[in-house]
């Protein structure tokens, strides 16, 4: 369980003991891994919003070096902001396609690339690199462990809101300084991803990439290497 404190602090009450995670609870969570897909296609109602903040939270239990959590997330809701966002977008997404050409450049231009039309939440997710928290811990050698930390983030509330019957898309065909501008941010936060959050309008067990013939799933990135 969670708590904020008077402080602002967001403090963990400890159980009694600890939590036995079952069979059953285990065939669960694989299940949730296995529906957990990037949605494309939302319907038009809203989320509420104290689900909305309930999720939030539990996104900082994320892992994050130095316990720095340097995620920031900004709620896109203005006409302007979205227009500009879908501009990018649209911008973006031409030069993708002159990229292909044959087959691939009909079945990229096949596919459903955006929530952003629909998505009744969005949220653009971004590492703050000046932050002060965590004292540097973990980053002198590897800074770029503070975006990984905000992927990390990101993957916690995939889970939380799959968990809860919502769909969560991440768009990268963006340019980053144009949604930093459009957001109007610090210039010491890094975009990270764009995320469309709501009710989708189908569910599914394979991605929508798989299932449209862009790419299958391999066992590639299965091996391990041992020296």
């Amino acid at each position: 369980m969670m708590k904020i404190s008077s402080e602002g602090v967001l403090e963990q009450i400890s159980p009694s003991c600890s939590p036995l995670f079952d069979d059953e609870f285990c065939a669960r969570f694989e299940k949730l891994l296995v529906w957990r897909r990037d949605v494309r296609g939302f319907k038009p109602h809203p989320v509420p919003a104290d689900l909305l903040e309930h999720l939030l939270d539990l996104v900082q239990l994320a892992p994050s070096v130095g316990n720095s959590q340097p995620w920031r997330f900004v709620q896109v809701e203005s006409a302007e902001a979205r227009a500009s966002i879908r501009a990018s977008f649209e911008r973006c997404n031409r030069e993708a396609l002159a990229g292909f050409t044959g087959e691939r450049a009909r079945t990229y231009a096949g596919l459903k690339l955006a929530g952003l039309d629909r998505a009744p939440v969005q949220l653009a997710a971004f590492c703050d690199g000046s932050t002060l928290q965590g004292h540097g811990l973990g980053r002198l050698t590897m800074p770029e462990a503070l975006t990984w930390s905000v992927v990390g983030a990101i993957n916690i509330l995939w889970l939380a809101a799959r968990s809860r019957g919502l769909g969560l898309g991440w768009v990268s065909i963006l340019d980053p300084s144009e949604v930093t501008q459009a957001l109007n941010v610090p210039s010491s936060w890094r975009l990270i991803a764009y995320l469309c959050l709501g009710w989708p309008e189908e569910v599914h067990d394979t991605p929508e990439l798989e299932r449209l013939g862009w790419q299958d799933r391999t066992v590639q990135s299965r091996a391990i290497l041992r020296r």
